[in-house]
């Protein structure tokens, strides 16, 4: 049977990822096909099927194995959709791995780095090149993504990086942080902040090398931020929920962003926050107290 369109979530069992699915899903064509992924087999196949058995549900869904920190996995499941379908036409990397407030973040380091960070360089580097003319390529981050966010210090490792760079700054960090010497360097003791500019900063090096022959063909590469999202990996972090949004409200502005014919230039390679591109040197250094994952 022939396949339209391909789409792929990450981290899409729950919370945001599973709602990006289900609006795929819902507005897609019926010979199009969704990849719902995650770690658990039987919560993947849980997912996919109760997704596909959803009222609005026109795309064909379908559940995929995929634990993101296994990097040569993300490398077969490319080359699958390669050799089965000939490419790809959305690619969200969406998975994060859970820390709580309570937990050493310096202890979670390797977890933390290797889902958000390591996979993000894995995706961009094995799904960027199957991307069809028209594609889509998201990595979802947050407005912590800027550069301002970070000691001026580090500013160099990041600014007008190439993908290589900016891996090479991720490992640079997650061994400062072994050798405990991350905060004489400038790094923040919250994960989440050096995180995710590194992973914008990937979004910006692999779309700068691509921008013009993407934005001649309609396709797009950008980091999203959607906001603050009431899920299990964010609720613990915040005393106040009640200005969250639903996975689901959070994942129209994202789903527009794929689904829109017509790709605005000043949205390519940039961190998107509800249709609008934020300055990527926008930002300030966050206070120890300022523990929270802003969105």
């Amino acid at each position: 049977m022939k396949t339209s369109r391909i789409a792929l979530v990450t981290g899409a069992n729950q919370g945001l990822g599973r709602a990006l699915v289900e609006g795929l899903a819902a507005r897609m064509n019926s010979d199009d096909l969704v990849l719902l992924t995650g770690r658990s087999r039987q919560r993947v196949t849980d997912a996919a099927q109760e997704v596909a058995e959803l009222p609005g549900t026109r795309a064909r869904v379908e559940g995929r194995v995929l634990d993101v920190t296994d990097t040569d996995a993300i490398g077969r499941l490319a080359e699958e959709l390669r050799s089965r379908h000939g490419g790809v036409d959305v690619v969200i990397s969406n998975a994060v791995a859970r820390v709580l407030p309570q937990e050493s973040q310096a202890a979670r380091a390797d977890e933390f780095i290797d889902v958000s960070n390591t996979a993000t360089h894995a995706i961009l580097r094995s799904f960027g090149p199957l991307l069809r003319p028209g594609g889509r390529l998201l990595v979802v981050a947050s407005s912590l993504g800027t550069l301002g966010h970070l000691d001026p210090r580090l500013h160099h490792l990041f600014d007008g990086a190439s993908l290589e760079d900016v891996e090479k700054a991720v490992e640079s960090w997650r061994s400062a942080i072994h050798h405990g010497t991350a905060q004489d360097a400038g790094w923040p003791v919250w994960l989440n902040v050096p995180s995710k500019v590194a992973q914008v900063a990937a979004v910006r090096a692999l779309a700068a090398e691509r921008r013009d022959g993407d934005l001649a063909t309609g396709t797009l590469i950008a980091a999203v931020c959607p906001g603050m999202v009431d899920t299990a990996t964010s609720r613990p972090w915040f005393s106040d929920c009640s200005q969250a949004q639903s996975p689901a409200r959070a994942a129209e502005a994202v789903l527009d962003l794929i689904l829109t014919e017509h790709v605005d230039p000043a949205l390519y390679g940039e961190l998107v926050r509800f249709g609008k591109a934020l300055d990527w040197h926008e930002g300030a250094p966050l206070l120890e107290q300022d523990r929270l994952l802003t969105p």
